[in-house]
């Protein structure tokens, strides 16, 4: 989780919501990392979350990240959680909660939905206190 909170503090120079993402190997090898960048690219898909699985597909040459864990300082939304069934996450784990757009147990359940071939593993509240503080301070400033 530290190192996707590094992530999300590198979002904020582009001057995006500061989300970061980190998807580790089976061994807990980084295999991809992302932050917002949809300030940056003009990209609405362009979340933490997408960035870092794009990246990690991209090392491992496949599309299936089975056994792979995502780790995220927000709880994903809904397009993020449907990347990360479609892209077969043995787990995703998260900081803050998002009580306005959560998809991965707050507001709604897409990632553990039983209607769905897939359903990860979800890990909740890692350092959320440090997560949700960073998204606090940066939804305060003048932005």
């Amino acid at each position: 989780m530290r190192t996707a909170l590094d992530e999300a503090r590198a979002a904020l120079v582009g001057g995006d919501v500061p989300v970061g993402a980190v998807v580790l190997s089976p061994a807990g090898t980084v295999l991809g990392t992302g932050h917002n960048l949809r300030e940056a690219t003009g990209d609405p898909t362009a979340h933490a979350e997408i960035v870092a699985i794009r990246r990690a597909a991209v090392a491992l040459g496949a599309w299936r990240l089975t056994d792979c864990t995502l780790v995220v300082t927000l709880e994903p939304c809904t397009m993020c959680a449907g990347a990360i069934v479609q892209s077969r996450l043995d787990r995703v784990v998260y900081g803050a909660r998002d009580e306005k757009a959560g998809a991965a147990g707050s507001l709604w359940d897409v990632v553990r939905d039983r209607r769905l071939n897939h359903r990860p593993e979800v890990v909740a509240g890692v350092l959320e206190e440090e997560c949700g503080r960073l998204l606090t301070d940066f939804f305060r400033s003048d932005r």
